[in-house]
């Protein structure tokens, strides 16, 4: 993703955690968090509540030894080793279990993160055992990459032509629609799935162009 899109992905991150801070989510999970930047999720939480909890995982062992370096001198934070193909696993961590009260709402975030996962019956899966083990009035924050609708040539600029054809070529872009598929039984928040600099609480339903990019949405467990 170009730097750009990591700012857009960031802001939406940003976004969402802050809005859901304000409905009062004080425990946030995020799965797959990579190299820490600015403006991280414990920083945006804990403006808003600096009892806010926050646990990152990530796969590589690199990336968590940094985060818990880092992360040493800030309450209520940890960084713990786990695999988003093994949510079970995670959320019986002693660590995250010594932070997160599975009985409260948690919001779980997963930034581009799903469209690595080629099978779409596995995504299902992953989900289904993350929402089935989190509280009522919990929410899920998902980011994906969409290598938007075809479009014939100089109706999208040369950037983003190269962009949808890396993301076909690595990734598993998947459309707005199939990602709403896979929230069944949750309630979207705002204008559900839409481009991440478009995504807001407060947005109308979104009606632009259909281009490469990430998509984002934010989804409320019952």
């Amino acid at each position: 993703m170009s730097a750009g899109g990591a700012r857009d992905n960031r802001a939406f991150l940003g976004a969402a955690v802050r809005h859901l801070a304000g409905l009062g989510v004080r425990q946030f999970l995020d799965i797959g968090t990579g190299l820490p930047t600015q403006e991280n999720v414990h920083q945006v939480a804990q403006r808003a509540d600096p009892a806010a909890r926050v646990v990152y995982v990530d796969n590589d062992t690199v990336v968590v030894s940094h985060a818990r370096a880092l992360l040493a001198a800030t309450p209520g934070t940890v960084a713990i080793k786990g695999d988003l193909r093994e949510p079970g696993r995670i959320l019986a961590d002693p660590e995250l279990r010594g932070l997160i009260d599975l009985d409260r709402p948690v919001a779980v975030l997963l930034l581009l993160i799903l469209h690595f996962i080629r099978d779409d019956r596995e995504v299902r899966d992953i989900l289904r055992q993350i929402t089935s083990a989190l509280a009522p009035g919990s929410y899920l924050v998902i980011s994906h990459g969409t290598a938007g609708a075809d479009v014939e040539p100089g109706q999208a600029d040369e950037l983003q032509q190269v962009y949808a054809r890396a993301l076909r070529d690595s990734l598993t872009p998947r459309p707005a629609a199939e990602i709403a598929g896979f929230l069944d039984g949750l309630r979207l928040v705002g204008p559900g799935v839409v481009p991440v600099t478009y995504w807001s609480p407060e947005a109308p339903p979104y009606d632009g162009p259909d281009l490469p990019g990430a998509l984002g949405v934010v989804a409320r467990v019952p």
